[in-house]
């Protein structure tokens, strides 16, 4: 079994905050302009992932392409995509992303019946709030307790394992218009849909591209005009902006100062991740 370290940052805002089923109280809104939208995956094996998000998580499946799935939940769409990545996402500056759940031991249960790897659980297995795990190649999953939740399970965070926190945070703020927020000595930044962490690490990390978790997405209103704020600002597109009018969307990529490869699009129609989930069995 692997061992999990959690740092000492980590470890005080979950048992402060989130362990008791609880958050910090929330920074102010933003303007909205960029929301969550989707994190996308590489799978050796996409019939793993399959009964994994739909099984264990909840999440409604679809065919988005001949290699390539759908998984939606609240907040989030998960794309999957069949493909050899080069590692999970330890080591990577995406450390873990985060789901709240409304019934943490029976997802646990399923967990351990699909033989994924429980790393950690707090407060103790009989009453558990929060939990980390290594899911479908090696994606490290972080569970909080939702009791009030109506769905099985919701997006909550990105989790950034970083040698510079202020200034991912900065960067962030600056450049997505998030809402900056601390709590002890983790750092965080807040988008519609999503909260963004940042913790200290002093283990050098890499950047997301080719592995299992290769990009995060997000939705952007007026994206052609964000593009060329982008640009003006100094931030280095790895793609133009270019419409797809075949499908609907707008897109270009991105990659911040630390490796974290980015998608921003910008749909005709409601993004998937606006969409409902199945309801939680009462």
């Amino acid at each position: 079994m692997k061992t999990f370290y959690i740092t000492f940052g980590v470890l005080a805002f979950a048992c402060l905050g989130f362990a008791q089923g609880g958050a910090p109280a929330a920074a102010p809104a933003t303007d909205g302009r960029v929301s969550n939208s989707h994190i996308h995956l590489f799978t050796k094996d996409p019939e793993v992932q399959k009964h994994f998000w739909v099984d264990v998580m909840g999440a409604t499946a679809a065919k988005m392409g001949p290699d390539r799935d759908g998984y939606t939940l609240p907040k989030v769409l998960i794309i999957v995509d069949k493909g050899n990545p080069t590692a999970g996402t330890e080591g990577s500056i995406v450390n873990h992303v985060g789901f709240r759940v409304r019934d943490m031991k029976d997802i646990l249960d399923k967990v351990a019946a699909q033989h994924f790897t429980i790393q950690v659980v707090n407060p103790n297995k009989d009453n558990p709030t929060q939990a980390f795990f290594l899911g479908p190649d090696d994606i490290r999953i972080e569970l909080l307790a939702g009791p009030n939740l109506t769905t099985i399970s919701e997006n909550h965070q990105v989790h950034f394992f970083s040698p510079d926190i202020d200034a991912m945070q900065k960067w962030y703020v600056a450049n997505f218009g998030a809402a900056p927020q601390s709590f002890g000595k983790v750092k965080m930044a807040n988008l519609p849909g999503v909260t963004l962490i940042f913790s200290p690490v002093d283990t050098p990390v890499t950047g997301t591209k080719g592995r299992a978790l290769d990009h995060i997405g997000f939705e952007v209103k007026d994206l052609e005009a964000f593009s060329k704020t982008l640009e003006a600002s100094g931030v280095k597109l790895d793609t133009p902006y270019r419409k797809i009018p075949q499908m609907g969307f707008a897109v270009t990529f991105l990659t911040d100062p630390w490796g974290t490869r980015i998608e921003l699009t910008e749909r005709s129609s409601p993004s998937p991740s606006a969409q409902g989930q199945k309801p939680a069995q009462q």
